[in-house]
C-alpha cells in the first residue's frame, strides 16, 4: 500500500498537504523478527506499513501477550510516546519481512503546528487509533475467544494465514490447544 493510500485511510488531505507531509518520510525495510519498538523505551518514529505484518505486546509474568496485529495500511506507533513523550509498554515485532515509512514524531508535530489540514489529519490519526484501542478492550472484557476468533477471521482473514499460530492464541487469551479446537469447531 502506497503512503497516499494509508495517508488517505486515516483522514484525506489535499494534494499540497501530503506532498507537505511526504517531505518527512522515509521509507525503511526490516528483516522478519525485528523489534522496531521496544517497551520502556521513549519512540521517536511512527511507521506505516507499506508491505509486511507485524504485532503488538507486552511482557508479563515472564510471558508475551500479544494484543494487536497491524499488516498492510496499518500504523505502528507506542502511543504513550507519540502524545506524552513517555516511555511506551508495549513492543512491535516485525511477523514478516517488512517495508514501513518511516516519520518521526518531531517532525510530524511541527507540520500539525505549520498545517491546519495536517493537524487534523493527526486528531483523526489520534480518534482512529482510540477506537482501535476501544474495541479490543471491549472484544476482550466482553467476547468469549470463540467470538473474539470469529471476528478476527471476518475482520481480517488474510492475516489468519500470515501469522503463527501462538501469537493468535496470545491474541485470544487462550492456549494453543484451545485454538485449535476452536479451529476445528469452526470448519
Amino acid at each position: 500500500m502506497n503512503f497516499d493510500q494509508i495517508i488517505d485511510k486515516i483522514h484525506p488531505l489535499s494534494t499540497s498537504a501530503k506532498l507537505l507531509l511526504k517531505e518527512n518520510v522515509e521509507e525503511v525495510s526490516f528483516p522478519k523478527n525485528t523489534i522496531v519498538i521496544r517497551a520502556d523505551k521513549i519512540e521517536k518514529n511512527i511507521f506505516f506499513i507499506k508491505k509486511g505484518i507485524a504485532r503488538t505486546f507486552f511482557e508479563a509474568d515472564g510471558n508475551e501477550v500479544t494484543f494487536s496485529f497491524g499488516k498492510e495500511g496499518d500504523t505502528i506507533a507506542s502511543l504513550k510516546s507519540y502524545i506524552d513523550n513517555q516511555k511506551g509498554y508495549e513492543s512491535i515485532e516485525l511477523l514478516e519481512d517488512c517495508v514501513l515509512y518511516k516519520l518521526t514524531t518531531e517532525n510530524l508535530k511541527k507540520q500539525f503546528q505549520d498545517n491546519i489540514e495536517i493537524a487534523n489529519w493527526g486528531r483523526k490519526f489520534a480518534e482512529y487509533e482510540l477506537l482501535k484501542a476501544e474495541e479490543r478492550l471491549i472484544s476482550r472484557q466482553f467476547g468469549t475467544a470463540t467470538e473474539r476468533y470469529g471476528e478476527l477471521l471476518k475482520n481480517h482473514p488474510s492475516i489468519i494465514q500470515r501469522i503463527q499460530l501462538g501469537h493468535i492464541a496470545s491474541y485470544l487469551g487462550i492456549t494453543q490447544v484451545s485454538l485449535s479446537r476452536i479451529r476445528n469447531n469452526n470448519k
